[in-house]
């Protein structure tokens, strides 16, 4: 890294929360917040935001006649975007880029728009413009009247890391001092949970954790999906107010030997996280908090991928899928939220049902992973 990159704010809507405090809470509990819901009929674990945040959710489309139209994955970006500017003591109108991405997009709306054309062969005039990928980086742009760039983009699941390293290009590259990034995914609809059930990916046990995430021992698939928001805020240089920085960035893709996986030691995985530590001592690398969606190949070949690179003394592992589910796009950044939270903390928080690991005493640096279909994988390393 040229010059330093600060992260001066993250927000995030989830299933955890949306405040710093309730989300550490959360996150304190051995408890998965992963449920149940019929979709056509059929039962299926997902993960949600709470009933409260819903309501502010439905406030928001109600403050603004343009925003009723709008599809969820936008109404949740703006949400996290005005706190995150708030909180780095941004103000509306000031000189930052806009880079939010999405796995799926306006997935809901599609759904609605496109199931209204095969009833009547006709289509509502806000069809189109309300389901373009642009559309969210575009309306928060909108909210926050910055004045600088906006991007849109889908990167599967590794799409909000993707944001980071594109804001990266643009800070080291000096034309803009300010970011905002992340992603944004409302996926819990009948089709993409049907689109899961087909790639026999998707949790289907009773259990008190339906989603086995970093489980190594289990013997079937169990990724299940959770709808979320979050963003943050990169700065140049040092900041007073920095909540880490960004001290290695690293990216790979693999050559694809199935249209849904990896390679099966995660080759891609090897390369970015090589790649993110270039200038890093491994022994300084307190944790990671992995991609590991629960499936059986997901979280193995990343592990296997970790061995590869960290060898006999790994850091130690975690990931937050057991608790929150895949929030695809939205997951890297949860992760980053996640690493942050328990550098703040300095404690670690593992997975309840994984085998233990030997502790750190500090923590100080942490690696986050985020991959998606196709194999194109992000590493980000974190310091305070």
């Amino acid at each position: 890294m040229k010059q330093k990159i600060a992260i001066t704010a993250l927000a995030s809507i989830s299933p955890l929360g949306k405040t710093s405090e309730a989300i550490w809470q959360n996150y304190l509990t051995n408890q998965s917040l992963i449920s149940q819901k019929d979709f056509n009929g059929q039962s299926q674990y997902i993960a949600t935001i709470p009933k409260e945040l819903r309501i502010e959710l439905e406030t928001l489309r109600l403050s603004d006649t343009k925003y009723k139209a709008l599809d969820e994955t936008v109404l949740l970006a703006i949400f996290v975007s005005r706190e995150a500017i708030q909180n780095a003591g941004w103000e509306a109108g000031d000189d930052f880029g806009i880079n939010i991405g999405s796995s799926r997009g306006a997935t809901q709306l599609f759904e609605k728009y496109h199931q209204e054309f095969l009833e009547t062969g006709r289509t509502a005039t806000l069809a189109s413009p309300t389901t373009t990928l642009g559309n969210i980086s575009s309306w928060v742009a909108h909210d926050l009247k910055n004045n600088g760039p906006e991007i849109s983009h889908s990167i599967t699941c590794s799409t909000a890391l993707h944001a980071i390293l594109n804001a990266v290009a643009w800070l080291q590259s000096g034309m803009a001092t300010k970011f905002l990034v992340g992603g944004s995914e409302a996926p819990l609809t009948a089709f993409t949970l049907a689109q899961m059930q087909a790639l026999k990916i998707y949790a289907k046990e009773a259990s008190e954790f339906p989603c086995r995430a970093f489980d190594l021992n289990k013997t079937k698939n169990s990724m299940v999906l959770g709808e979320a928001a979050a963003v943050a805020c990169l700065e140049l240089g040092e900041q007073e107010n920095a909540l880490a920085y960004i001290e290695g960035i690293g990216y790979a893709t693999d050559d694809i030997e199935h249209n849904i996986s990896i390679s099966d030691e995660a080759n891609c995985f090897q390369k970015s996280m090589k790649m993110a530590l270039q200038n890093t001592n491994l022994e300084e690398v307190d944790a990671i908090v992995m991609h590991a969606p629960g499936t059986l190949k997901g979280d193995t070949s990343e592990y296997k991928a970790i061995q590869k690179v960290f060898g006999e003394n790994p850091p130690m592992l975690t990931t937050n899928k057991w608790k929150v589910g895949h929030t695809f796009g939205a997951s890297g950044m949860l992760n980053v939220e996640l690493a942050i939270l328990m550098m703040q903390h300095n404690q670690f928080i593992g997975v309840p049902f994984a085998e233990k690991q030997i502790p750190r005493k500090n923590i100080r640096k942490v690696l986050i992973n985020a991959v998606g279909f196709g194999g194109n994988a992000v590493s980000i390393l974190l310091s305070k």
